[in-house]
């Protein structure tokens, strides 16, 4: 085993698997971090510019994520090298495929992710059966129609407000991805009183100080428009949105967004991570440095993990929301504990909770007595 491999650690990965079959072209991988908890459960996602270290830096926080929350499951991620947007029956053909490239995988439940949805679920499912995040028809819970994740967004929310000291009613955020996850933050925190000020997807930003209506821009996305279609706003690029004055910025969208180069640069009080490792490691430290509150995605956006995992052991709907609130809200209060008890970074006081879990966890597996180098597949 190569132990020098530069991902391994005390808790995995455990397993990498890479598929390739040429004649598609079908070219991904398979990060499975820990099991110690149970199966892994994370998403796939789809992209031309996916890279193996992003799977693994997913996968990690996928392990986190779960541990944090409490679930029954390890952490995974898959990455596919394709265009989401390739013809319907080409994609189908390419998702099947990696599908049954797994299909003896167990320790790994497949779950949606950017650039995948209900509809690749329902082919996994018809391949291997052990998926989540299914068309309601399957007896799923839609995890993007119905933001689970965007669900537990605004509730992270609540204490992070509560903890810089202003209201959510009123306060001005900002989506970087108005995607399935900003969108429904943005419904969710709009219910609640606060204001859209700003707001981008892949084509472009916009910005309206008086407040963006979240309903609008929702229904431009549902007809398959951008928010630059949207006429009560003006058009800024995506740089720029980092600028905007507000009280809440959430990254929605890509890895790694915010980082040394333009940190500096944003003006807002919190940072509420939506997507998957938005700020790069350096850019928290920096944030924390100004006093600006920085929520780690493990805690802030678990709860499309937490409905996946109620939905795989046959939760109903309304369970599975309830959970996400309860636990959102828990984690949040226990982080920021953490963090002031020991003086650490809010990233270091989440990883510290994540971590004792998984610890406990291991000293029950035999696979703990084992090296922890990865198995290449």
């Amino acid at each position: 085993m190569d132990t020098s491999f530069p991902y391994c650690d005390q808790f995995g990965p455990f397993k990498v698997i890479h598929l390739y079959e040429p004649s598609l072209p079908l070219k991904a991988a398979l990060v499975v971090d820990n099991v110690a908890l149970g199966p892994a459960i994370g998403g796939i996602r789809m992209a031309e510019d996916v890279t193996t270290e992003e799977c693994f830096r997913l996968a990690r926080a996928m392990t986190y994520k779960n541990a944090a929350a409490g679930l029954p499951h390890g952490g995974g991620k898959a990455v596919i090298w394709a265009d989401p947007k390739m013809p319907p029956q080409r994609k189908q053909e390419v998702v099947r495929a990696f599908a049954q490239g797994l299909r003896n995988e167990e320790s790994y439940v497949f779950a949606p992710d950017m650039g995948m949805d209900e509809q690749c679920m329902a082919w996994i499912r018809d391949e291997v059966g052990r998926v989540v995040g299914l068309p309601s028809e399957l007896g799923g819970i839609p995890l993007d129609e119905l933001g689970a994740t965007g669900w537990g967004l605004s509730h992270a929310v609540e204490v992070i407000a509560g903890e810089c000291g202003f209201p959510v009613a009123g306060a001005r955020f900002v989506v970087q991805g108005f995607g399935a996850v900003g969108k429904h933050a943005a419904r969710f925190l709009g219910d609640k009183g606060a204001v859209l000020v700003g707001a981008s997807d892949s084509r472009g930003a916009i910005r309206n100080e008086q407040g963006l209506d979240v309903a609008r821009l929702i229904a431009l996305k549902q007809q398959g428009g951008s928010v630059v279609d949207y006429p009560d706003a003006s058009a800024i690029s995506a740089d720029e949105l980092i600028e905007i004055q507000c009280e809440l910025w959430i990254p929605a969208a890509r890895p790694d967004v915010i980082n040394r180069a333009n940190v500096g640069r944003l003006n807002t009080r919190a940072v509420i991570q939506g997507a998957n490792i938005p700020c790069t490691p350096e850019a928290e430290a920096l944030l924390h440095r100004r006093g600006v509150l920085c929520l780690p995605d493990f805690i802030g956006n678990a709860g499309g993990v937490i409905c996946a995992s109620m939905e795989y052991h046959g939760a109903t709907q309304a369970t599975a929301f309830e959970a996400i609130e309860e636990k959102i809200l828990r984690n949040t209060e226990q982080m920021l504990a953490i963090m002031k008890a020991q003086s650490l970074l809010p990233r270091q006081a989440a990883e510290s909770l994540a971590q004792t879990r998984l610890q406990r966890a291991m000293a029950y597996r035999r696979y703990s007595l084992f090296s922890t180098a990865p198995h290449f597949l």
